[in-house]
C-alpha cells in the first residue's frame, strides 16, 4: 500500500505527527489518562465514530460500522506514559515533571487514531471495527479493568490484535510468532525477620543480613538447576532493603524481585524452589520469614489464525516486512489479558536503528520515530481490510 493510498496529502500525515508530539509533550501515567483519552474522543466522535468514554476507569472504546456483516474486529492501543523525567531536548520533549513518553504509547495511540480516521473516511470493509484505547498498561492493570468492565459483551470483537514498537529493528519491519511471545512476570517480597543489635556483639542477635544474603545467591540455583533448559526462566532480585544503620544489625531485611518466563510449568517450579530456599535458609539461621508472589502479567500467547492475518497485513504494506519466527521476548505485555477471551495476535514493529530511536524503552532519552506513524497505520487498515472484506 502506497502512503498516498492511506493519506490524501502530506498534511494529514504532518497532522497525525503534531499530534504524537502534543501527547507527548503532555503525558499522563497509569488510570490518570483522562485528558489523553478525551484529545483520542474527540478527533474520533468529530469523524463520525461512536466514542464511548470511561471503559474501565478511563479506557476509551471508539466503534465505526460499515455494510451489513456482523463480523468484528478489535484493535488496541496503550495510552499510559511512565513516571520518568525525561533527558531529551527536542521541542516536544515532556512538559510535565516525571513523567514521560518512554514506552511509545504516544505513537500506538496516535497509529490507531490515524487508521480509524482512515477507515472512516474510505470504508472498503463490511463488518465492525473496535478501536480500544487502553489505560495503565505499564502497571499491568489496565486490560483487565476493561474486561471487568464489561469490554467484549459490551463491544464484541472476533479476534483482538495490538502492536508495540521495538527500538533497534528497522523502520518497515514487524516481528511475531505463533504461541508465547512475551514473558509472564510474577513479583516476589521476601521478608526475613531476625533480632537486632549492637554490631560489636553479633553473637547476641540472628542477623537477618546473613541469612537474606545467602537466600539471593541460592535464589539465582533455581533456573540453573530446577529449571530444564529446554525451556527458559529467570529470577531476578532486584531490591535489598534492610532497617540497620553503620554500627547497628537490623532486625529485618526485605528482598524483592521478579521472576520471569513462557509457561506454567516454569511458574509451579520457582515458586515451589523459592519458598523451600526461603524457609530453608531462614530457618538455618533461626529466623522467620516470610514470602508473597503474585503474578503481575500473563505470557502473551498468539494464535496461528492471529499471526496469518497479520503477516497477510504486512506483505501489504510498500516497504514493509515481517519475521513470523523472530523467537519469544522478555519483556511483558499486559494485552495477554485480552488474549485470554479472544484469538489474536500481539505484533512488534521497528522503531528505527540510530538516535533516540534505537535507545531502549524506558530509557530517558527514547522517542517513538514519526517514520513509524505511516506503516502502522497502513498495517491497521491493511488487517482490516482483509478480516472484514467486502
Amino acid at each position: 500500500m502506497n502512503e498516498r493510498l492511506v493519506f490524501d496529502s502530506d498534511s494529514k500525515l504532518d497532522e497525525l505527527i503534531a499530534f504524537r508530539h502534543e501527547l507527548h509533550r503532555l503525558p499522563e501515567t497509569g488510570f490518570d489518562v483522562s485528558t489523553t483519552a478525551s484529545r483520542l474522543g474527540d478527533r474520533l466522535a468529530a469523524a463520525g465514530l461512536t466514542v464511548t468514554t470511561n471503559v474501565g476507569g478511563t479506557g476509551l472504546v471508539a466503534t465505526l460500522k460499515r455494510g451489513h456483516s456482523s463480523r468484528t474486529i478489535g484493535l488496541r492501543a496503550d495510552m499510559d506514559a511512565l513516571p520518568i523525567t525525561e533527558k531529551n531536548a527536542f521541542k516536544h520533549r515532556s512538559t510535565v515533571d516525571s513523567k514521560f513518553h518512554g514506552c511509545g504509547h504516544d505513537g500506538h495511540s496516535t497509529m490507531l487514531l490515524g487508521a480509524a480516521l482512515c477507515l472512516a473516511a474510505r470504508g472498503g470493509f463490511d463488518g465492525q471495527i473496535q478501536f480500544v484505547f487502553q489505560p495503565d498498561e505499564e502497571n499491568g492493570r489496565g486490560a483487565q479493568a476493561m474486561i471487568d468492565d464489561g469490554l467484549f459483551e459490551r463491544f464484541p470483537m472476533d479476534a483482538i490484535f495490538g502492536l508495540h514498537n521495538l527500538p533497534g529493528m528497522p523502520v518497515g519491519r514487524f516481528a511475531t510468532q505463533v504461541g508465547p511471545f512475551t514473558a509472564f512476570e510474577e513479583r516476589f517480597e521476601i521478608e526475613i525477620q531476625g533480632k537486632g543489635g549492637h554490631s560489636s556483639t553479633p553473637e547476641k542477635t540472628i542477623d537477618p543480613m546473613i541469612a537474606g544474603a545467602e537466600i539471593v545467591l541460592a535464589l539465582q540455583n533455581i533456573v540453573a538447576r530446577s529449571v530444564s533448559p529446554r525451556v527458559h526462566g529467570v529470577v531476578s532480585v532486584t531490591e535489598f532493603i534492610a532497617d540497620g544503620a553503620r554500627n547497628i544489625i537490623p532486625s529485618s531485611v526485605v528482598i524483592r524481585g521478579d521472576a520471569r518466563g513462557y509457561i506454567d510449568e516454569v511458574s509451579a517450579i520457582i515458586k515451589r524452589r523459592m519458598h523451600e530456599i526461603v524457609t530453608g535458609i531462614a530457618a538455618a539461621y533461626g529466623a522467620h520469614s516470610t514470602l508473597r508472589y503474585v503474578r503481575e502479567f500473563e505470557s502473551v500467547v498468539n494464535t496461528k489464525v492471529g499471526v496469518d492475518a497479520v503477516a497477510n497485513a504486512v506483505n501489504q504494506v510498500d516497504g514493509a516486512n515481517i519475521n513470523i519466527d523472530y523467537g519469544r521476548v522478555g519483556f511483558s505485555e499486559d494485552f495477554a489479558q485480552f488474549l485470554r477471551h479472544r484469538p489474536g495476535c500481539f505484533v512488534l514493529m521497528g522503531n528505527g536503528v540510530d538516535g533516540a530511536y534505537s535507545t531502549p524503552l524506558h530509557n530517558p532519552h527514547y522517542d517513538f520515530n514519526d517514520a513509524a506513524l505511516s506503516y502502522g497505520v497502513e498495517f491497521w487498515c491493511q488487517l482490516v481490510l482483509q478480516r472484514l472484506s467486502k
